[in-house]
């Protein structure tokens, strides 16, 4: 058996490459998806049939098709090639902005928004990470994907109004065509071609696995979790852009002048509680506390919905609880999943994501068209203090990390025989061996392991 530990933590040339490239791809995808958020609701409210519930739609369709088709997308991958499958769903993104950018109607602009939430190329792009990089780097090209996500984040919420201002909303859908056309180049210009397509348990969802996770109690109550977040994010941004131009006075081209200091100083606010969740082990307490925050937060919003600094210091705090929550979530999938059980529960998640982004644009326009625009927070905060009631309960993660190690199985009574040895290593509290993609799963404690034990039996 040979031990990946035994080779260079340092990432190549070509491992580079490709994190900076996919990095890349998954940018110039979200940043145009990030950027309707903040200006949706200014530059449709004139069109014909237009309703509170067709706006709150067009906002949020892209969620379900992303939902229910990115595992599909990410299986293909498996069987026709990561890249032949990246470009077709790039392809289509870009087919759904065309449509939108020149549509005259909402329900051209529903439909090429659901046209380009087909395109749903995370789970391929996730497998493809993994086939270009070994075992003891791939956390390092999925954090740096996972960055650049964040940070696509808080330029879209700067850049739309802006670009709005200038191109309209038809112009942004043709910039976000741009910027998936530019994908494309990246994935074939950049990304290296991988050696070999193989099964990452770690990296994307395992239909054999798929019934073990969902019949995870702990797994299901950060589903739920991630799905109220995003149905609240994507709720709020069907109203609040309105309330900012109309009770708070501020013009449309200038709604940056709110979001950048609030995401900025956002952003510096939660990094001490990440710290305190992650160096004192004090996950649950942050987690649950961020949960609460997030529903107060709401709370000022409706208390707060005509008053300007009232408004700006609220969402202040709702964007650190809201960072805070984006970033440890993942980390607690990561901790409670079981050993090769990571990329499943990561796709499960990942859909429940999509939905509530579906689903929270459809709630806001409801509560908007039946009670007005302000209550639409004050629902908000009564689904985020339900988060919290499911959180409450949950147990406290073990301080776990995931640890890969490449192995060569020859039949499963030596899978069975390596299982027991690393079981019995101290430090190391869950094992899963793959024979598929030669890797050994394991879930240690850091703290605790025994490396020089683990090491001896691995090689």
């Amino acid at each position: 058996m040979a031990d990946s530990s035994s080779r260079s933590s340092t990432m190549s040339d070509e491992e580079k490459r490709a994190s900076l490239g996919l990095a890349g791809i998954f940018s110039m995808r979200m940043l145009g998806l990030f950027m309707i958020l903040p200006v949706m609701s200014l530059y449709t409210e004139n069109l014909n049939g237009i309703t509170p519930l067709l706006l709150g739609l067009s906002i949020s369709i892209y969620g379900l098709t992303q939902a229910l088709l990115q595992i599909p997308f990410g299986l293909m991958s498996d069987r026709f090639g990561r890249k032949r499958i990246i470009t077709i769903g790039l392809l289509l993104f870009v087919a759904g902005s065309v449509l939108a950018a020149m549509s005259t109607t909402i329900y051209g602009i529903i439909a090429g928004r659901a046209l380009q939430g087909s395109g749903a190329v995370a789970a391929a792009v996730m497998a493809l990470a993994a086939d270009l990089t070994l075992e003891q780097n791939r956390t390092k090209i999925m954090a740096t994907i996972g960055i650049s996500i964040g940070i696509s984040f808080g330029i879209a919420m700067v850049l739309g109004p802006v670009l709005a201002s200038v191109v309209g909303l038809s112009g942004i859908f043709w910039f976000t065509a741009i910027l998936a056309c530019i994908g494309i180049v990246i994935l074939h210009k950049v990304v290296p071609n991988p050696k070999k397509v193989t099964i990452h348990k770690d990296a994307e969802p395992i239909p054999a696995l798929m019934g073990k996770v969902l019949k995870d109690g702990q797994l299901l109550r950060l589903d739920f979790g991630i799905f109220c977040l995003h149905l609240v994010m994507t709720a709020m941004f069907v109203v609040l852009p309105l309330l900012m131009r109309g009770k708070l006075g501020i013009a449309a081209e200038d709604h940056w002048m709110v979001y950048l200091p609030v995401l900025g100083l956002s952003v510096i606010a939660m990094v001490p509680f990440i710290i305190i969740a992650e160096k004192k082990r004090k996950m649950k307490a942050v987690f649950v506390g961020a949960v609460a925050v997030l529903s107060v937060a709401c709370l000022g919003l409706y208390l707060f919905s005509d008053n300007l600094w009232g408004m700006g210091a609220t969402l202040f705090v709702f964007f650190t609880a809201f960072n805070l929550l984006e970033a440890t979530l993942p980390s607690l999938i990561s901790k409670i999943a079981f050993a090769g059980g990571k990329g499943t529960a990561m796709g499960v998640y990942s859909s429940a994501q999509f939905f509530g982004a579906f689903c929270g644009g459809l709630m806001g326009g409801l509560v908007w068209d039946a009670y007005g625009l302000a209550n639409v927070f004050l629902v908000c905060s009564a689904i985020l203090f339900m988060w919290f009631l499911a959180a409450f309960s949950m147990q406290s993660p073990r301080h776990m990390s995931s640890l890969l190690k490449h192995v060569t199985i020859e039949s499963d009574a030596q899978a069975k025989e390596i299982t027991d040895k690393l079981l019995a290593v101290k430090g190391v509290l869950d094992v899963g061996i793959s024979a598929d993609d030669s890797t050994a799963y394991l879930k240690v404690d850091n703290e605790l392991l025994d490396e020089k034990e683990l090491d001896a039996i691995i090689s």
